[in-house]
Parts: structure tokens; sequence; C-alpha cells
């Protein structure tokens, strides 16, 4: 579990990197189903692909981490899990949106969940094998 954890941890990282400069660079037209939403939106999804790079760049640091701590992943697991809820509000409050952003709010209700669930894997495996070790003298 503590590999499937790092591994996960790293694919998650690097998809968030690859997408944030992908808005980074493409703007709106970065977004399927957008269309041209003027340079306000634009500038708005410019900016915060940055941040989702840099987020991207948070999971690739827990992910590099001896053993992979528990407690930031379980914080950037609940960033995902909040991206999920504005969807879910913005469903509530627009109706839904284009087919690829509603696959997008299932990964982001369902990722989350499987992180909380190996979030402390690493650990614990580090810890079972210090206690095996230090019995064994």
């Amino acid at each position: 579990m503590a590999r499937a954890l790092r591994a996960l941890a790293q694919l998650t990282g690097w998809a968030c990197v690859v997408i944030g400069v992908f808005h980074v660079a493409l703007g709106n037209a970065a977004i399927p189903g957008a269309g041209s939403a003027g340079t306000t939106v634009d500038s708005w999804g410019r900016f915060m692909g940055a941040g989702f790079a840099g987020y991207g760049l948070a999971w690739l640091w827990a992910a590099r981490q001896r053993p992979v701590p528990a407690r930031p992943v379980r914080w950037l697991a609940g960033v995902f899990l909040l991206g999920g809820a504005g969807r879910l509000l913005s469903l509530a409050v627009h109706g839904w949106p284009q087919w690829f952003q509603t696959v997008l709010a299932v990964i982001e209700f369902g990722l989350p969940l499987v992180f909380f669930w190996l979030a402390g894997a690493d650990e614990r495996a580090e810890h079972a094998s210090t206690r095996t070790v230090s019995v064994g003298r």
C-alpha cells in the first residue's frame, strides 16, 4: 500500500503540473466547452493554472519524502475534494457542464477518498520495519 500511495501521489503531482502549465499556456482554449470567455476569464484561468501547477509540485514534494507524510497527503486530498465540491456547487447553480467536466468531478470526489485511505500507509510501513529491526536485535 505504501508503494501505491507513492505512485499515486507522483501521478497526481505530474498530472496537476502538466494540466496547470497547459492552462497557463493556452488560457481559455484549455477548457473544454468554454468557447471564448473573454480576456478577464482568460487572465484568471492562466493565473489559476499556475496555482494548479504549484499544487502539483506540492504533491511531488510529498511523494519524495521518506516516508510519505500522512498529514500533507490528507491536506492535499482535502483540497482536491474541495475542488469537487466547487463543481457540485456549480452544478446546483448553473446545471450540467460539458461532459468532460463531469468526468473530472467524479475523479475529484473519488480520488481524495483513496488518498485518505492510503495516507498513512508509508508511515505505518516504516514504523513496522523499525519495530522489526529493533525487536530482532
